[in-house]
């Protein structure tokens, strides 16, 4: 059965590695997680969700709010500051959290690909999973 996804996955990052123009050669299947959502693969997105937005859904929600802030003000420590009204020191301490809970540091560019692919999946999946719950109206 692992053989069988790991082949999958291998197939789906051979598939859009060139879309990734700094990868090293040979790149991880896993290294190419973003570029595989893009391109629809449900393993993928699942791993995304799965290590980044659980991970920090299950914290805090300040972490996953300075995350969001930060990715959304274009990786700025001190426009997120002053959107959240804590100090830039305090918006570091909290990516650092970040990076130890899931291992991906958004102060670094590739990293925040990665970690703002997996914030809106997650985001999405969420709404999806909501608007299933809702009663059918006819």
């Amino acid at each position: 059965v692992d053989a069988s996804t790991s082949a999958k996955a291998a197939r789906a990052g051979f598939a859009v590695a060139r879309a990734w123009r700094g990868a090293p050669r040979p790149a991880l299947a896993d290294d190419l997680l973003p570029e595989r959502a893009l391109a629809g693969d449900p393993l993928a997105r699942s791993a995304l969700v799965q290590r980044i937005y659980v991970p920090l859904k299950d914290q805090s929600t300040e972490l996953l709010q300075t995350l969001w802030c930060y990715l959304d003000t274009g990786r700025s420590l001190e426009a997120t500051a002053r959107e959240l009204f804590v100090h830039p020191n305090t918006v570091r301490y909290r990516l650092r959290r970040v990076a130890d809970i899931i291992g991906w540091d958004a102060t670094h560019a590739r990293d925040a690909l990665i970690v703002q692919s997996a914030l809106i999946l997650g985001a999405m999946s969420e709404s999806a999973s909501g608007r299933r719950r809702l009663p059918h109206r006819r």
